[in-house]
Formats: structure tokens, sequence, C-alpha cells
């Protein structure tokens, strides 16, 4: 089931689980003020953060700006409140699966979680094992990813001056990546990830990777399996949210508004210095 919420009526709603995934923070691709909007919204007592959340390709450039500094500081802020949540790895934070498994407090790190309710078992995990470009031929997705950070520099700027005029923002990179994932290859990724996910004797699983939102069932040798792709907030602004014993796929279709402030900014270095020094008594 797909629900389709605006931000004019996005009130805080309780969850058992939500499960969203490449949200590429430390990207100019990255959308956080929608992130963090439904984040704000939402009381889950699960959240899985499942894979690409932060973008360590390219997290050598040095970009974290201060927008995406609040999502995390909002699942900090959750995790302190009792909000369990699970990190699973993707292709592109890769570097956490070199201490997996790791749990402090409130967050485990993970390859793969598995949420039962009642009867059925829900598979997740990122998807890119399934993908071969990432992991025969890595140095061409790297490119890829290269290009697309630059299409997103691009496509930012032009909003800029779109929204200056009052004109609709575009999305440069929807084109791009349609046709980079042609129906057949979306097919087969999906084909292999259901007909594993019933070998385990699974009854859902649920993937990110491909930034396409999905929600359908999937027969494979006469076994019925729900499959779930949760999305990506770069393009599409959507999640995965378990309640009234059922997955929902949730579209967040609102704007980003630019006038509405936090409650609490993130200081300037040199703040930070002086608060540092007095502190210390220094």
């Amino acid at each position: 089931m797909i629900k389709i919420i605006s931000c004019s009526v996005l009130k805080t709603r309780e969850l058992e689980v939500s499960v969203i995934s490449d949200l590429h923070l430390a990207t100019h691709g990255s959308k956080p003020k929608k992130v963090l909007k439904y984040l704000k919204s939402i009381q889950p007592k699960l959240l899985v953060l499942n894979g690409d959340i932060i973008d360590s390709w390219r997290f050598s450039r040095n970009y974290f700006p201060k927008p995406q500094l609040k999502v995390v500081r909002q699942l900090i802020k959750m995790m302190e409140k009792g909000v369990q949540i699970i990190y699973v790895s993707g292709n592109h934070d890769e570097f956490l699966r070199k201490m997996i498994p790791t749990q402090l407090g409130n967050l485990k790190i993970v390859n793969q979680y598995i949420f039962e309710s009642g009867d059925t078992k829900t598979w997740i995990f990122h998807g890119d094992i399934f993908d071969k470009i990432i992991h025969k031929t890595k140095w061409l997705a790297k490119l890829g990813a290269a290009f697309y950070g630059f299409v997103s520099i691009i496509n930012n700027e032009t909003n800029r001056i779109l929204k200056f005029f009052g004109k609709q923002e575009i999305q440069f990179y929807n084109g791009i990546r349609k046709r980079w994932i042609k129906n057949d290859h979306l097919s087969g990724f999906e084909q292999q990830v259901a007909h594993l996910a019933l070998l385990k004797g699974y009854h859902t699983v649920i993937c990110g990777h491909t930034h396409v939102p999905t929600e359908k069932h999937i027969v494979v040798n006469g076994k019925r399996l729900q499959y779930i792709n949760c999305g990506d907030w770069v393009e599409n602004f959507t999640a995965a949210e378990f309640y009234h014993d059922k997955w929902h796929l949730f579209h967040y279709n609102g704007f980003d508004d630019e006038s509405q402030s936090d409650e609490q900014d993130f200081p300037e270095p040199q703040q930070i210095y002086m608060s540092l020094v007095k502190e210390l008594g220094a």
C-alpha cells in the first residue's frame, strides 16, 4: 500500500518500524531538510537505516553542511529517547562492514536485519550484493557516482535560480537514473532478491540501493513474497513503515521550507573554540 502525505498535514505518527535508505549524506544530492521533517514527524520503536546513509565515496570532498549535520543530530536525539536504530551497511557506506557487528547503546551496525511480527519474518538488507557493476567494476560505479554528484551541483544551482523567480524545481538526475536502470535490469534484481528470500523462508523482503520505491508481490515457483524497495531521499522521498500489522510504503511529497528555523543551530567554529577554552579553563 502506498500512502502519500503532504508536508501541510505531516503530523507526529507512532510506528512500529520505519525503514529508510539512500540518504547519501555528505553529497550535494542529499535532501536533508526533507529527511529531517520526516524524522521529526515519526515516533517509531525501531528505525532501520538501510544503507547508503553517509556516502563515504564522496566523504573525502569535505562536504557536510549544517542541514545534513542536523539529520545526524536528530538521529542521536531519537536514540536518547529510546528509539532503537539499526544501521544496515550499503555500498556507499561500506567502511562500516569492517567493524560489523557493532553495538553502541541503542545503535546497532549490521549487514542485514530480520524483523519478526507474529508468524511473519521480514528480511531487510541494502541490496548491492546483487549489483554486479558495484562489485566487479567498482571503478565504473565510482565514476558514475562522481558524474551524478556533478549533475547534482548543477541541479541545485539551477533550482536556486528557479526558486528566486518563483518557478517549480526540476530534477535533472531522474532521467539519468531511468536510463541507467533499465526495466530488465531492475526486474532481474527483484527476482534474485525474491528467490533468495523465499529460499530462506521469509515472507517479506525490504531493500534499498536502486532508488526505485516499490511495493508488490512476487511469485517464484508457486510461492508468494512481498517485495518492498524503500526508495531513497534524493529523488523519491519514501520509507517503508510497519503499523497495524502491515507494511506500507510512505511517500513524502512536501517541499523544503527555507524559512523554517530549527530549534537549535550549530555554533560557528570560533564559538566552538571559545566555548572549549572556557570549559577547559585554558
